[in-house]
């Protein structure tokens, strides 16, 4: 029987998640310059389009079909264009049908591609992302899915870390965020610096949009933790209560590193602060309690305040700090579970701290490197491919220019229209000169 209750939660769910990729495109749009804010916003709605069609034509078959070696893929026939799964079957966890399952797991993948975007800002050719995401979700997001999500059920087989490794990641601190982070750095390598990088201001040129794209990435990510619970039980509650504390101290965490590290605390690290938050628990909140959640939270914020300065120390672009964020907080998420992991928590396994040795510690690190060292080769063979054939970067001209007008012809923000027809003001004495030539010429 289809539980109703739990497929209404995970179809919300889906909903929710869905939504933070609006919620990164403005926030990553209000972090580039006006110049470039309606391309980063393109990037991620790019991605919500091409990956939502590819993952009904074949990405859920490989995420989820059945292994066919070592639990690196899933078969891709299996469920080519989702075959057979609109009869009103149910998976085993919960009494679901199978179609909620496949849309909730969709919008984990549009996301996760839309994230690498950030480390590129300002200076990718919009058709190069897209065939680059297409390729990318493919051969790295699908199969890293299989391994870290797809469990073992009756004579179905997953993949390699969910079952082999036994690896914790309740909702995706690997497969999504070292993820994109280890690709964002390939990227950011592979397209070089911005023009002016490390001596022009780059500032955001909108940062109450960052804070409102900040508040709904955090809205939206109670459907990505509590959801990934499959059910509307115990397990989403503790998600919850953990999604909520953690990205609170992780906000607290990078603030104070700001003011002791510059004297001030800011909206935009305010709003890095949640975004660091969610990425740490994301993995880590079924298996920690609202405690260790806290202690996840707040390390994950300080580390990460501290991780964004490394591009400037190491030379690598990485714009919106995908890197800094993203992979550091991923990394930061998945290993403290081999930390704090406690067995009254849903996920029942004990960390170190906990009495548990480091049993689970040495598992959490494997498949932690394991998935940002597949993510960076691949992405960066990817990168490097089209950068040589298509081209990838733009010119450095139109770079200065601005890629909103020269990839998409508009501009974000049209400032000249304000003073269109009708003014009664005075002009000044260079418009008056200017209107009187003009009327010259008309003459």
């Amino acid at each position: 029987m289809v539980n109703t209750g739990d497929t209404a939660w995970i179809l919300t769910s889906a909903a929710l998640v869905l939504l933070m990729t609006p919620g990164l495109a403005l926030f990553y749009g209000g972090m580039v310059r006006a110049k470039s804010v309606l391309n980063m916003m393109m990037m991620s709605f790019g991605a919500a389009a091409l990956i939502s069609v590819l993952w009904v034509v074949y990405g859920y078959s490989v995420a989820f079909g059945n292994d066919v070696g070592a639990g690196l893929v899933g078969d891709p026939t299996e469920f080519f264009g989702l075959a057979g799964l609109m009869e009103d079957v149910t998976t085993e966890e919960g009494g679901l049908p199978v179609l909620a399952f496949v849309g909730f797991q969709a919008v984990f993948a549009i996301i996760t591609v839309a994230l690498i975007s950030g480390a590129i800002a300002d200076r990718a050719k919009f058709g190069s992302w897209m065939v680059f995401a297409g390729i990318w979700a493919t051969v790295v997001y699908f199969p890293v899915a299989h391994w870290v999500f797809d469990f073992d059920a009756d004579e179905h087989v997953g993949g390699w870390i969910a079952n082999d490794l036994a690896a914790l990641d309740f909702a995706g601190g690997t497969a999504v965020h070292i993820n994109a982070g280890a690709a964002g750095l390939a990227l950011a390598l592979v397209l070089g610096k911005r023009r002016g990088f490390g001596r022009d201001a780059m500032r955001p040129h909108n940062l109450p949009l960052v804070m409102i794209g900040a508040g709904l990435l955090w809205f939206g990510w109670f459907g990505f933790n509590a959801g990934s619970a499959l059910g509307a039980n115990n397990t989403a509650a503790v998600a919850w209560v953990n999604t909520l504390v953690a990205t609170g101290a992780a906000t607290l965490a990078w603030l104070l590193v700001e003011k002791l590290r510059d004297g001030h605390s800011t909206s935009l690290g305010g709003a890095s602060g949640v975004v660091a938050g969610l990425v740490a628990i994301t993995p880590a909140c079924a298996a920690v309690s609202p405690i260790g959640a806290i202690i996840v939270g707040a390390v994950a914020g300080a580390l990460c305040a501290l991780a964004v300065g490394l591009k400037f120390r190491f030379g690598y672009d990485d714009s919106l700090d995908v890197v800094g964020v993203h992979l550091v907080g991923g990394l930061v998420g998945t290993i403290l579970i081999g930390f704090l992991a406690t067995e009254d928590a849903p996920a029942a396994v004990d960390g170190l701290f906990y009495g548990g040795g480091v049993d689970q510690l040495w598992r959490q690190v494997v498949g932690a490197l394991a998935v940002l060292a597949y993510s960076f080769v691949l992405t960066y063979v990817i990168g490097l491919a089209i950068q040589k054939t298509i081209g990838f970067r733009l010119t450095e001209e139109d770079e200065v220019t601005g890629i909103d007008t020269v990839v998409h012809a508009e501009s974000g923000y049209d400032f000249a229209s304000l003073g269109g027809g009708g003014s009664t003001a005075p002009l000044g004495g260079q418009a008056r000169a200017e209107a009187r030539n003009t009327e010259g010429s008309r003459a």
